[in-house]
C-alpha cells in the first residue's frame, strides 16, 4: 500500500509540475525555437528550448499564455485549452487581421504593413471559393488584373497595362520567363492547375531589384502546395471533381499528402476535359452577329474536309475545346534542426489546342464562309520543372535564413496551319514549326537581421539563368484519297519562327536590399540590383528572309533601383510610396522571331536593345473597426524609354519592304526601340467583415497608355474594370454574390500599329470606311452578376455550386480573339480522407 500511495504521489506529480507544450510551425509541422512564452501580467516568462518545447506548470489554469515570435503571428491561449490540443500549439505565419504576411516582396516572409508595394495575395481558401477552370481565371478576379484570352486553352495577364514579356511569372521561386516570351499574348500561366496552388502572390510594378529582367508591370508568383511533418505518421488525401455546364467541363483531381517526423511527400494529378464554349445569349450592346460563329472547320484531329462547315448554332464557339493534365510530386526533409530541403517536380501536358481567333479570321474576300485557314493549332504545350531548394538558418552574422534555388525546365511547344485555298484550290500545304527550350536556373535569396531587434535587416542574392532554345521547321503535303488524309505526297521548306541554327540566352544578376524601421510609425525599403543578359543566334537557311549577319551575339547591361517608404501615423493608416526602376532586356522573341498575321510579317531585328521603366506611385490605406474593414488605394505613373514596339520595315525608298511568308507576300515589320511613353492608373479597393457572418470585398482598376514620341495609344490598356464581392458564412453552409463590369473602350484608345489589342475584331460600324478608326466601334461595356454556395455535408465533405455570368450576358474581354463564356453552372465535389 505504501508503495502504491508513492506511485500515486508520482504522478500527481508529474501532471502538476512536467506540463510540458510542444510548438509547431502550421505550415511545415517543425517544431519552432526560442518561443517567447508569457502572461498578461509579465510576471511569467519563458522561452521554447531547442527541440520546441516550454514548462508551463508556473501558469495557472485559468491564465492565459501567450506564445510570441518575431516571425509568427502572436497566439493567445488559456492554459486549461491546451490540455484538449494535446498541449500542442501551432503557430502561423499568416496574421488573423488584414495585414497579411507575404513571401514574394523580399524572397522572405513579411508583413504587409513594412512593405511599400501594391501588392494582392490569394490564398487557398479564395481559390477553393472561385472554383476557376484554370489559373488564368484565378487571375482575373485578383483587384487590378485583367486576363486576354486568343483561344480559350489560354490566358495572359495584363499588370497595369503591361502583358506578356513585361509580366514575371515565378512558381516556387523559378521564373517560368523564358528566352522566347513573347510581346503579344501568352497561355503559359495554365499550366498549372488551380487545386495544386497554396496561394499566389502579386506584386505590382517594377520589381527588377529583386526579380530582374522582364518584371515591369509586375510580378505573378504560384506557390504550389507544400507537404508537412507529423509525429503521428499521418496520411492524408483528397478526391475533387466539378463539372461545368458553359463548355461540358469535366476536372478531376486526386491529392495525396504523407506526413512523418523525418519526411514528407505530398503528390497531385488533375485533369480536365473542356469542351467547346457557349458564349452568351443576351446581347445588350446591341451588335447581332459579333463574335458568333457561322462556319467552322472541321479539318482537326486527323479530319479533313475541303470547305468550311455551317455552324447550326452560331454562338457554340467551334474549335474551343482542349484538355490538360498536370502532375505535382514534392518532398519535404529536414536534414538537420538548419537545413530544411525541398524537391518539387512539375510536368504539364495539354492535348492540341485550337488558336480559335487565326481559324475564324477571315480570308481577303469578305463572304463569312471564306476562312482563311482549315488548320491553326498549338500542339501539346509540355512544361517540366525539376528543382531543389535548400533552406538553410545558420543564424550567423553574415546569414540568418537563405534559399538556394537550383532548377531544370524543359517546354515544348508548336504551331501547325494550313490554309483552306491557295489561288481558289485547295491548300494541302501543312506548316510545322516546333520549339524547345531548356534552362537551367540557379538562384540564392538570404537575409540577416542588422539589429537584436530585427528593426534592421539586409537581404541579398544572386541568380542564373541559361536558356536553350532549338527551333524545327517543315511541310508536308497532305495525300487525299476519297476525301480522307492517307500520308503525305510531298515536304516543302518552311521558314522557321526561330533561328534555325540554334539560340541561348544567358541571364545574371546580384542584389542587395535593405529595411529599417526608421522608428514606430515609419519603415524604409531600398534595393539595387546589376543585371546582365547575353544573347547568341545563328541563323542557317535563308530561303525566305536574307539578313546581313546570320550569326548574332549581343550583351545588355543595367542596374536598377528601389526606394519605398511606409508610414504609419497611426494604428488606423498606412501610406506607401515607391520610387523604382526596371527594365527588360531583349530575348530571342524580340531578336528573331519571324511570324505572319493579319498580312503583317514579322522579321527579325539584331538591332533591337533593352526597354526602361521608371515608375512611382503612392498607396493609402485606412483600417476601420479593429482593422476588420480596409480601405485603400494606390496611384501609380510609370515612364518608360526605349520602349519596343512592333512596326513597320522600310525600304530606302520609303516603302514598306515586302517579305515572303509560306508561299504569300506580306508587309515587314519587326521590334523596334521607340522614344518614351507613360502608363498612369489607379485602383481602389475595400476588404472587410461586415458581421461575424459576412465579409465584402471590391476593387475598380482605371489605367490609361499613350506614346509621348508618336502620340498614340499604348498597347494593352485596358477599359475601367471592377468587381463586388458578398460573402456569408455561417456553420455549415457558405453563401456568396458578384458583380463584375467593364466600361467601353473606344476605338480612338486602341492601338493600331502593333495589332495586339485586335482592334479588327471588334464590332463593325461601317464596314465601307476606309479608316479603322471609323470602321470599327472598339470594345463595348458589359456587366455580369454571379451567385455562389457551398455545403458541409459531413466534416470530410462538401459541395460547391456557382452560377457565373447569371443573364447569360454576350460580352468579350478587351483585345480577346474568343466570347466570355455564357452562363454557366458549375458544381464541385470535395472529400477529404
Amino acid at each position: 500500500m505504501k508503495h502504491i500511495f508513492f506511485i500515486f504521489v508520482f504522478l500527481v506529480s508529474s501532471v502538476t509540475f512536467s506540463q510540458k507544450v510542444k510548438i509547431i510551425d502550421k505550415q511545415t509541422g517543425k517544431i519552432v525555437r526560442n518561443v517567447t512564452v508569457f502572461n498578461n501580467a509579465l510576471t511569467i516568462n519563458l522561452s521554447s528550448d531547442n527541440n520546441g518545447f516550454v514548462e508551463i506548470s508556473e501558469f495557472k489554469e485559468k491564465e492565459v499564455i501567450v506564445f510570441s515570435h518575431i516571425s509568427y503571428a502572436l497566439l493567445k491561449i488559456k492554459k486549461s485549452l491546451l490540455q484538449q490540443q494535446n498541449f500542442t500549439v501551432f503557430l502561423t505565419k499568416q496574421s488573423e487581421q488584414l495585414d497579411e504576411v507575404v513571401l514574394s516582396v523580399f524572397k522572405k516572409a513579411e508583413k504587409t504593413n513594412r512593405i511599400a508595394e501594391q501588392i494582392a495575395v490569394i490564398s487557398a481558401k479564395d481559390i477553393q471559393q472561385v472554383s476557376p477552370q484554370t489559373s488564368a481565371d484565378l487571375l482575373a478576379t485578383i483587384p487590378g488584373i485583367k486576363v486576354q484570352k486568343s483561344q480559350f486553352g489560354g490566358g495572359s495577364p495584363v499588370i497595369r497595362g503591361m502583358e506578356s514579356n513585361r509580366v514575371l511569372l515565378v512558381v516556387d521561386g523559378v521564373r517560368m520567363n523564358n528566352a522566347i516570351y513573347r510581346k503579344g499574348h501568352l497561355q503559359n500561366s495554365i499550366s498549372v492547375a488551380p487545386n495544386m496552388l497554396d496561394k499566389t502572390e502579386v506584386i505590382f510594378g517594377p520589381s527588377s531589384v529583386v526579380y530582374g529582367s522582364d518584371a515591369l508591370g509586375g510580378v505573378i508568383h504560384y506557390y504550389t502546395k507544400t507537404p508537412k511533418l507529423s509525429e503521428e505518421n499521418e496520411v492524408k488525401s483528397q478526391f475533387f471533381s466539378r463539372f461545368s455546364t458553359v463548355n461540358q467541363e469535366i476536372t478531376t483531381n486526386v491529392s495525396a499528402e504523407l506526413s512523418f517526423s523525418k519526411w514528407a511527400s505530398f503528390t497531385s494529378i488533375s485533369y480536365s476535359d473542356f469542351g467547346d464554349l457557349q458564349s452568351g445569349s443576351s446581347r445588350n450592346h446591341g451588335f447581332d452577329d459579333w463574335g458568333k460563329v457561322f462556319y467552322y472547320s472541321e479539318n482537326l484531329n486527323g479530319n479533313y474536309n475541303e470547305n468550311p462547315t455551317i455552324n447550326s448554332d452560331p454562338t457554340l464557339l467551334k474549335n474551343t475545346g482542349y484538355n490538360q493534365t498536370d502532375v505535382l510530386q514534392k518532398f519535404f526533409v529536414p536534414l538537420s534542426k538548419n537545413t530544411d530541403l525541398k524537391v518539387n517536380l512539375q510536368y504539364s501536358t495539354s492535348s492540341d489546342i485550337p488558336r480559335f481567333d487565326r481559324l475564324t479570321e477571315l480570308d481577303d474576300e469578305t463572304d463569312v464562309s471564306d476562312l482563311k485557314f482549315a488548320e491553326w493549332y498549338y500542339g501539346p504545350q509540355n512544361r517540366l520543372l525539376i528543382s531543389s531548394q535548400l533552406l538553410i538558418n545558420p543564424n550567423k552574422s553574415w546569414v540568418e535564413n537563405g534559399t538556394i534555388t537550383a532548377a531544370y525546365q524543359n517546354l515544348q511547344e508548336s504551331r501547325i496551319q494550313r490554309k483552306f485555298y491557295d489561288d481558289g484550290l485547295p491548300d494541302l500545304n501543312r506548316s510545322y514549326r516546333e520549339e524547345t527550350v531548356d534552362v537551367f536556373s540557379v538562384n540564392g535569396d538570404f537575409s540577416v537581421s542588422l539589429s537584436k531587434n530585427k528593426k534592421r535587416a539586409l537581404s541579398y542574392g544572386f541568380e542564373f539563368a541559361y536558356n536553350d532554345v532549338a527551333s524545327n521547321s517543315y511541310g508536308k503535303t497532305l495525300n487525299i484519297i476519297d476525301g480522307e488524309i492517307n500520308g503525305f505526297s510531298d515536304d516543302f521548306l518552311v521558314q522557321s519562327r526561330y533561328p534555325d541554327g540554334g539560340s541561348n540566352y544567358m541571364n545574371s544578376a546580384v542584389y542587395v536590399d535593405y529595411r529599417q524601421d526608421i522608428n514606430s510609425k515609419s519603415t524604409l525599403n531600398t534595393g539595387i540590383r546589376f543585371t546582365n543578359t547575353n544573347l547568341n543566334a545563328t541563323w542557317i537557311d535563308q530561303t525566305f528572309i536574307q539578313l546581313t549577319d546570320t550569326d548574332i551575339s549581343t550583351n545588355n547591361s543595367a542596374v536598377t533601383a528601389t526606394v519605398g517608404y511606409v508610414y504609419r501615423p497611426s494604428k488606423n493608416w498606412q501610406i506607401n510610396s515607391v520610387i523604382s526602376s526596371g527594365f527588360r532586356s531583349p530575348n530571342i522573341d524580340d531578336v528573331g522571331r519571324v511570324r505572319e498575321k493579319s498580312g503583317n510579317v514579322t522579321i527579325p531585328n539584331i538591332n533591337v536593345t533593352p526597354e526602361f521603366a521608371y515608375n512611382a506611385e503612392i498607396g493609402i490605406q485606412k483600417y476601420f473597426n479593429d482593422k476588420k474593414f480596409r480601405l485603400g488605394t494606390n496611384i501609380y505613373y510609370t515612364l518608360l524609354d526605349s520602349y519596343i514596339q512592333r512596326d513597320y520595315v522600310y525600304e530606302s525608298d520609303g516603302s514598306i519592304k515586302q517579305v515572303e511568308f509560306d508561299g504569300k507576300f506580306g508587309d515587314a515589320v519587326s521590334n523596334q526601340n521607340k522614344g518614351t511613353a507613360y502608363i498612369f492608373g489607379y485602383t481602389i479597393n475595400y476588404l472587410g467583415k461586415i458581421s461575424s457572418k459576412i465579409n465584402t470585398s471590391g476593387f475598380i482598376t482605371y489605367t490609361k497608355g499613350r506614346t509621348y514620341d508618336t502620340e498614340e495609344p499604348m498597347s494593352s490598356i485596358p477599359p475601367l474594370f471592377g468587381q463586388f464581392e458578398l460573402n456569408y458564412k455561417n456553420n455549415k453552409i457558405e453563401l456568396g454574390a458578384d458583380v463584375r463590369f467593364n466600361s467601353k473602350k473606344d476605338i480612338a484608345d486602341f492601338n493600331f500599329t502593333e495589332g495586339i489589342d485586335n482592334h479588327d475584331l471588334t464590332p463593325i460600324v461601317d464596314a465601307n470606311a476606309t479608316a479603322d478608326i471609323d470602321k470599327y466601334y472598339g470594345t463595348p461595356s458589359w456587366t455580369t452578376i454571379g451567385v455562389n454556395g457551398r455545403y458541409l455535408l459531413t466534416d470530410n465533405l462538401s459541395v460547391q455550386a456557382r452560377l457565373n455570368n447569371l443573364f447569360d450576358e454576350h460580352y468579350i474581354e478587351f483585345a480577346s480573339g474568343v466570347s466570355a463564356p455564357g452562363r454557366n453552372l458549375s458544381v464541385s465535389f470535395v472529400a477529404n480522407f
